[in-house]
Parts: structure tokens; C-alpha cells; sequence
């Protein structure tokens, strides 16, 4: 079997799941939408700047904290199935795992934010610190920039190996 790298497994997740813009989103809120924003990055990346009133779940624990007895249950999230639930991460691709899973685990309006939080803050829509504070757009800006380090990139030499 061919492995498959990150981006093929999004790009196959992604058809099947729905998508929304920020400015959907927004649009949605306007019109009073009982919107739960679920949250699945990790808690740190959370408490440094998130959308407020938004759960926090992280990915690795979503399965459980969907139903109850478990010690990650999530009372509002097991709650939430018939609830209109936006899934939210750093630029939109958790997220699509996220949505997929839950489309699975019985959740009938769930979407994914396209661009994550990166993009929300693009637009310009408010995100607050732990305390509740609001986040200054340009210090998002500086949050959500790409930290890839050069440890990180692949070499020029690597070859997968079979």
C-alpha cells in the first residue's frame, strides 16, 4: 500500500465533510444562530488565543469526550448532536478530521472552518486570551504565522523510504 502523506488524507476527508468561510460564520452569528464553536487544538494553543464562549476539546480525546462515561465526557459536546457545532483549529485541516469524526458519531450539522483561526483573525473577527481579553488582530497575526523551523523541512537528500 502507496503511504499517504497528511495532505492526501485531508484532501480525501474534505468532500465529504462541510466547509465554511469565516465570513459565513459571521453571517450565521448575525442572524442569531445557536452556534457551539468546538475547538479541537491542543489546551496551550487554546489558552493563548481562542473564539469566545468556544469548548475546548483536543483531537486525541474527541472520541470520548463525545459520549458519556468516560473521563474526558464533555456534557455540552455529547449534548450538542441536533446543535449547529463549528469545528475550529490553527488553519482548518484538525479541524476536517474533527468534523468527520463527529459526522460519524452522530452529529447532523457540524462544519469545519475552512481557513481555522488563522483566517477568522484575518478577518478580522474577535478572539480573546485566556482571561477573556480581547486579542489584538496583529498579535494573531504574529500567533498564527508559520513556525516551521529548519530541523523541521525535509532535506534535499531524503528519500522515503519503501
Amino acid at each position: 500500500m502507496k503511504r499517504k502523506t497528511y495532505k492526501d488524507l485531508v484532501a480525501e476527508i474534505t468532500p465529504h465533510i462541510k466547509e465554511c468561510f469565516p465570513w459565513d460564520v459571521e453571517e450565521r452569528m448575525e442572524r442569531g444562530d445557536d452556534l457551539l464553536f468546538l475547538d479541537v487544538r491542543e489546551t496551550h494553543e487554546y489558552d493563548t488565543m481562542h473564539i469566545e464562549g468556544s469548548l475546548n476539546v483536543p483531537r486525541g480525546i474527541l472520541e470520548t469526550a463525545v459520549e458519556w462515561d468516560h473521563e474526558e465526557t464533555e456534557p455540552e459536546l455529547v449534548k450538542a448532536r441536533n446543535r449547529q457545532v463549528v469545528v475550529v483549529c490553527r488553519s482548518g485541516s484538525r479541524s476536517v478530521f474533527a468534523t468527520w469524526t463527529l459526522m460519524q458519531m452522530g452529529y447532523k450539522y457540524v462544519t469545519s472552518l475552512k481557513t481555522g483561526l488563522r483566517g477568522w483573525n484575518e478577518y478580522d473577527l474577535p478572539l480573546v486570551d485566556l482571561e477573556g481579553n480581547r486579542i489584538d488582530p496583529e498579535v494573531g497575526d504574529r500567533y498564527f504565522a508559520n513556525k516551521l523551523l529548519d530541523y523541521q523541512r525535509k532535506p534535499a537528500d531524503w528519500v522515503e523510504p519503501e
